[in-house]
């Protein structure tokens, strides 16, 4: 069996289930696939150009599998693919990197972080952010503390994060496609958002992108919001109305916000999100390091020569 390795991420080749005959090839996932390698069977993908995938599907007749590493399966699905080629999803291997940024980009709004960080370079000692304080101001959140979460999008990563929030007193709450309890966690179906938004301290949106969530967080969802309310956004950046959330920055409809994605990346230098108010924006950089690459693709290897079931198979 013939498997090509991206060469955009290094993997440990003894931690796969390697049998004799087996030859794993190194591949550059931003150019073509060299004529004498399309023969293989097994394609793994990471960072790869919509191009160069498209070019596969076009040119990798022998294909039977392919372990995408990114969570979201979105652009290989779009490739071209032969529906007779397995494609396995890399869920799972993001939930530690990406629940610990949201934490990140949370803590940094509610401990009010990029403010602190502007009056320290202007060497001010601020007497309203220091000292003693009330644990929950009127009209301010300032502790995750009781505080009310929501996690939009309430998949593998969604429930990390809600792990870290409620290890530090957070109240968390779900948002998914279907309501009902989640590892303990009460969600709500999408429909049904509105009373939970309406008492949101902190909304965290990990929607992946499809034509059901462009735009879920618009202009009346963002309105719905609590003034005192962040938003911090890890999932994909066309989920969110990036001039409604502009405005309801500008207006003071919500607190805050942090965005690790946006709509067009890179972010260009003259778009207006630059110069929100109290926007973080980080550069997609919360993912970006999968975590067991290795164990997952062993396991779907496995499950190809017959032995056990895949894991993140998205069409078998």
């Amino acid at each position: 069996m013939k498997i090509l390795l991206p060469t955009s991420i290094s993997l440990d080749e003894a931690q796969l289930p390697l049998e004799d005959g087996d030859l794993t090839v190194s591949y550059d996932p931003q150019s073509p696939i060299p004529e004498e390698h399309i023969d293989a069977e097994v394609l793994v993908a990471w960072v790869n150009t919509d191009e160069q995938l498209a070019d596969a599907a076009r040119r990798m007749t022998n294909l039977r599998m392919i372990q995408a590493l990114a969570a979201g399966p979105d652009q290989v699905a779009k490739a071209g693919f032969s529906e007779d080629v397995i494609v396995c999803s890399g869920i799972g291997l993001h939930d530690v990197t990406v629940a610990e940024h949201t934490l990140a980009l949370t803590l940094a709004l509610v401990r009010s972080l990029p403010t602190l960080g502007e009056l320290q370079k202007e060497h001010v000692w601020s007497k309203e952010l220091g000292g003693a304080q009330e644990l929950h101001p009127a009209g301010r959140v300032t502790t995750l503390l009781d505080a009310r979460v929501t996690i939009w999008g309430f998949g593998s990563i969604g429930t990390t994060v809600a792990g870290l929030f409620e290890a530090l007193g957070a109240q968390v709450t779900g948002i998914a496609r279907n309501g009902g309890e989640r590892h303990g966690y009460r969600v709500v179906a999408t429909e049904e958002k509105d009373e939970v938004l309406a008492n949101t301290d902190v909304l965290v949106m990990i929607l992946p992108n499809s034509e059901a969530t462009h735009h879920a967080l618009d202009a009346e969802a963002l309105a719905t919001l609590p003034d005192s309310a962040y938003v911090v956004n890890v999932g994909r950046g066309p989920t969110v109305d990036e001039p409604a959330l502009i405005a309801a920055l500008e207006e003071g409809k919500i607190a805050g916000a942090g965005i690790d994605v946006t709509t067009t990346e890179p972010l260009p230098a003259d778009n207006p999100l630059w110069d929100a108010p109290n926007l973080i924006i980080t550069p997609h950089s919360a993912g970006g390091r999968p975590v067991g690459g290795e164990k997952l693709i062993g396991h779907n290897l496995e499950a190809l020569r017959g032995r056990g079931e895949y894991r993140n198979a998205m069409n078998a």
